[in-house]
């Protein structure tokens, strides 16, 4: 029994692969192209052009993999040509028939597996075009199905034509032999220009009989365009020279009977009978095989958005370029704002900006060696020259061009772009560092107030590297436990006695000691991990809250949220389960939200807080007044406290200005039916001022700092302090 599958017609399938004389032979640019498209195009690390001889298989291209054969009774593709169509196998590790394969479960690891086998003309089934990957594939679209079956056939076009050529080296009557059962037209002349053969591929073709063909000229088949070429070759075969267009396989023009041509792929060869000189061409129509290439070309290499360079193209180019030694600039831009463009017009908006943006930028660079665009709202233009003020000069014609107004559906659209900027070979002669260098000047752009470029500096990567660094130490502090929280009360304005308090997040730095917020928070609300460091806050503070009830049965907490819990799309669940599991009532709990939730003005973002709000915890907007927050947002958001910032409590009894924002913000409150609590209130005049705007509550220093819970508990909730509260 054999150890693999066998097709019912192994036999004829076996001496079909003898025919195109591939195995065991060299690498070959055109098929080794195709399966870089292909890696390309599906985004796989491996992609195979594989042979199946009677006990192995042989790799005549790979992409990813470095043996150049394997044994068939290991073969994936063994299993592939035993169907019609792609044998598809989204994770090895659950099919049966894999699961313990040495591919599998060592080098290349196997997960991931689609083979579309290589069909004769004549139906046998030599080998596939397969795709590989370490990791599992769940998908696999109608689109993908196309794609890999197309460059299957491309793939059996150019073995074909191989197959083909080899009539070279036998004779005129085994050629015509060959010949007459071949699907591409061949085509017999000699060298006096007459026809001598024209099999039923050629009637097809060209639209001539073979009656009509006969003994014509063959110059009934080569375009005007072609004719010097022709005549050369033609005096060549009469010397009895060597044709310039015998070795190998060409791309050129034929000319129908009705006048129209069209792109072919022919092969010619030459023998002598007699004394006559002969040629015979093997013609191959490659007008869809263009098609298909342009199509998967575009695909693989083209943004379909923008119709300029994708990142896998760039990245070629710019390799290309370093390779070269060719001085360069090298411009990424970043659109800023685009975000809110989608969140407030959506993404048929969106998309209309970009493709102006590309557009914009591709006029502005008409030298470029490459415009491309790397994803989302990221450009890049590769520039000739290395001079540091032309780079800049062209940076701000950029920013101009790309931030004038854009208009979509009647509406008019500001946005900017930031551009950093690098130079080859000063700052870098390896494209990633390159680019890299492009993006830290790129961040430094954008942290300098956007709408501006920056040329990239060697201090730019040290900050870069300490930012890794104390990225890292973040990590390390929640995984360590240096995060602590700190309370700071809250009370109520005409009897001070105490609310609640709001939970601060504060890290025991092992060698810098105490940090408060203002150090690290920026960072920490960036990383992947801020949601569930918020969840332990909330968490944290709940339990807190819920103990310190037994004083003071209507304790309040304040918790600040990151933007980041808001996108994990399991924040209701998370503040349902913190409440359940610490016994804190809703009521007794209230989430903060800076102005920038709210700006994004989404409607997943209102469902969100609607559900928060359904479960009776309170939303207070944090910093109210220092933004640009509209009257629209407290109407459409379930908020249910106003929070005056600091900023203008400061000078409240100095500054005219600011004495009227906290009226302002005092009235809206009581105007939409919510609370209004003061932050940083430091002196007794302060306090007094509110005291007479009516605003319901404060905190500050004056009442007290942030502190750990034993301090505040000391402080606030002993039987003396909170006797004194409730006797107020």
């Amino acid at each position: 029994m054999s150890p693999f599958p066998l097709p019912a017609n192994e036999d004829a399938r076996i001496s079909a692969l003898a025919d195109f004389h591939l195995m065991d032979t060299p690498p070959e640019e055109e098929f080794d192209r195709l399966a870089e498209l292909a890696a390309r195009l599906f985004k796989v690390p491996t992609v195979l052009i594989s042979l199946i001889g009677s006990d192995r298989q042989f790799f005549k291209a790979r992409v990813g993999f470095d043996p150049c054969e394997t044994s068939r009774e290991i073969s994936f593709c063994a299993h592939a040509i035993m169907q019609d169509d792609i044998l598809l196998i989204p994770d090895a590790l659950k099919d049966e028939r894999f699961a313990k394969n040495p591919l599998v479960l060592g080098t290349p690891f196997i997960r991931f597996y689609a083979g579309k086998p290589l069909v004769t003309p004549t139906g046998e089934k030599i080998g596939t075009v397969c795709l590989i990957d370490s990791q599992p594939h769940q998908t696999f679209s109608a689109e993908d199905r196309k794609n890999l079956s197309d460059i299957a056939a491309l793939v059996m076009d150019r073995m074909e034509m191989r197959r083909l050529e080899i009539a070279r080296d036998v004779s005129q009557t085994r050629f015509e032999n060959i010949a007459s059962t071949s699907p591409d037209a061949i085509i017999c002349y000699n060298d006096r220009e007459e026809i001598t053969f024209w099999n039923r591929a050629a009637e097809k073709l060209f639209g001539y009989s073979a009656q009509e063909a006969a003994n014509r000229n063959v110059q009934i088949i080569v375009p005007v365009s072609l004719q010097p070429i022709y005549q050369s070759e033609l005096q060549r075969l009469r010397n009895g020279e060597h044709l310039a267009l015998e070795d190998g396989v060409i791309e050129l023009s034929g000319l129908r009977k009705d006048g129209s041509e069209f792109p072919s792929e022919l092969s010619l060869s030459t023998w002598r009978e007699g004394n006559t000189n002969s040629v015979g061409i093997i013609v191959r129509d490659i007008t869809e095989r263009k098609h298909n290439e342009e199509r998967l070309f575009r695909l693989a290499c083209l943004d379909p958005l923008t119709d300029l360079p994708n990142r896998a193209a760039w990245r070629d180019r710019l390799r290309e370029t370093l390779a070269a030694g060719t001085p360069a600039s090298l411009l990424l831009l970043d659109l800023d704002r685009f975000k809110e463009v989608n969140d407030t017009l959506g993404h048929n908006a969106g998309d209309a900006v970009l493709r102006e943006a590309g557009a914009r930028l591709k006029a502005g660079c008409p030298d470029a060696i490459m415009v491309a665009r790397l994803g989302g709202d990221e450009f890049v233009a590769l520039l000739p020259g290395n001079h540091p003020q032309t780079a800049r000069d062209t940076a701000d014609r950029l920013i101009e061009a790309i931030g004038a107004s854009y208009e979509f559906a009647g509406q008019r659209i500001e946005i900017g772009v930031s551009v950093g900027i690098a130079l080859t070979p000063d700052h870098s002669q390896r494209d990633d560092e390159l680019l890299g260098s492009a993006d830290l000047a790129l961040y430094k752009a954008k942290a300098a107030g956007r709408g501006r470029s920056e040329m990239f500096e060697p201090a730019f990567r040290e900050v870069a590297i300490a930012r890794r660094a104390f990225e890292l130490e973040l990590r390390q502090a929640f995984e360590h436990g240096e995060f602590e929280l700190y309370y700071q009360p809250q009370l109520h304005t005409e009897t001070g006695a105490i609310s609640g308090a709001e939970a601060l997040i504060r890290w025991n730095h092992p060698t810098r000691g105490l940090l408060s917020p203002v150090s690290f928070i920026d960072v920490l609300s960036q990383k992947p991990s801020a949601p569930e460091i918020g969840e332990w806050i909330l968490r944290t503070a709940c339990a807190q809250a819920a103990g310190w009830q037994r004083s003071i049965p209507n304790f309040r907490i304040g918790v600040n949220l990151f933007e980041a819990q808001f996108r994990t799309g399991q924040l209701t669940h998370v503040v349902e389960k913190a409440l359940a599991d610490t016994g804190l009532s809703a009521a007794s709990l209230e989430l903060e939200i800076v102005e920038n939730i709210l700006l994004r003005n989404d409607d997943s973002t209102l469902r969100l807080l609607q559900e928060l709000r359904s479960l009776g915890v309170g939303l207070a907007f944090d910093d109210y007044g220092t933004g640009f927050a509209s009257l629209s947002l407290l109407k459409r958001y379930p908020v249910t406290r106003l929070k005056i910032d600091r900023s203008f409590i400061r000078d409240v009894t100095t500054d005219p200005e600011d004495a009227a924002v906290v009226k302002a913000v005092i009235y809206l409150g009581r105007s939409f039916g919510m609370e209004v609590i003061a932050e940083g209130v430091e002196t007794e005049e302060q306090l007094d001022f509110l005291k007479t705007e009516d605003c319901a509550e404060v905190q500050g220093y004056l009442f007290g700092k942030p502190m750990p819970a034993g301090e505040f508990e000391a402080h606030f909730l002993s039987e003396d302090k909170v006797k004194a509260s409730s006797d107020t």
